[in-house]
């Protein structure tokens, strides 16, 4: 297996790119494949590759930036919220040179098509309706060794778990696809519907599980976390990469360190959303949270 250590920086950069087409792959997700004229230089990292995806305004035809330098941020962050870019953050699932595009596989949340027009939040409306020539602009990486890559199993690592919901499956799809021959990996992924099952190609020795919510009103997370106290682990030192629901993914932390005993720093995890906030109240909290450090 093949190990790396976390870079020093995050060289990212801005990219203008367009839809391609976009393509249902089931109940709760769409592919969108994205294409521009500078993508030659973008250098996914694979994996659990994550970047920034930037949507306009529903007026708008392309998102409207008044910087793309260095302050980008503290700049957007400045802008008027009905007329700044809707930011949320996602997994590059694939990327292709010749040509030049890459793929984004969006949950769709309840934004299914016929569903109403609030159902799920920004992005998710958009890819349920995402059309051929639709602009973007994304902050992706120009190396490949880059910051937005969690998935680094340490030396010492004889096997791999992966945990995650729908928001996680584009994700441990690329881990899979990633890992070497010869990696056992354990994997167990919580799905909306029957039909959201995909195809995970690995060249790794995979034992993954599939779990069906029961019902609509099933409580998101409920099903991994009591698979996995029911399952039988293998031996050896593991790595566990654990994605999805922030509350979930805590849960399933707790219990892979403190009822199963794994050394808590080969456990990564990750919340990709929160069961009652947008991604713009994390981004406050976040925010805050920085402030307050600056001025301790």
């Amino acid at each position: 297996m093949t190990t790396t250590a976390a870079p020093a920086t995050t060289p990212f950069r801005f990219f203008e790119v367009q839809v391609l087409r976009a393509r249902r792959l089931g109940p709760s997700m769409v592919r969108v494949t994205f294409g521009g004229e500078r993508l030659a230089e973008l250098a996914s990292g694979g994996r659990d590759q994550r970047f920034k995806l930037f949507l306009p305004q529903p007026h708008q035809d392309r998102p409207v930036f008044h910087d793309t330098g260095d302050g980008w941020y503290t700049t957007w962050r400045a802008q008027d919220p009905a007329e700044r870019p809707v930011m949320r953050s996602y997994t590059i699932r694939e990327q292709r040179h010749d040509p030049a595009e890459f793929d984004v596989d969006f949950a769709l949340h309840g934004a299914e098509p016929g569903a109403f027009t609030s159902a799920g939040g920004p992005a998710s409306r958009w890819a349920a309706r995402a059309r051929p020539g639709d602009r973007l602009t994304v902050l992706a990486p120009a190396v490949e060794d880059n910051g937005g890559v969690d998935f680094r199993p340490p030396a010492g690592t004889d096997w791999i778990l992966l945990t995650g919901d729908t928001t996680a499956l584009p994700a441990i799809a690329g881990i899979l696809s990633w890992l070497s021959p010869g990696t056992r990996a354990k994997v167990w992924i919580e799905i909306a519907h029957e039909d959201d099952r995909q195809q995970l190609p690995s060249f790794a020795d995979t034992d993954i599980t599939w779990l069906v919510r029961d019902g609509a009103a099933a409580a998101p997370g409920g099903p991994v976390l009591d698979a996995l106290r029911a399952a039988d682990l293998p031996a050896g030192t593991p790595y566990a990469w654990v994605a999805g629901e922030s509350g979930t993914v805590k849960a399933v932390r707790r219990h892979l360190v403190r009822e199963r005993g794994i050394d808590r720093r080969a456990v990564t995890f990750t919340g990709y959303w929160r069961r009652g906030a947008t991604e713009e109240d994390l981004i406050a909290e976040l925010t805050a949270a920085a402030a307050a450090r600056q001025d301790d």
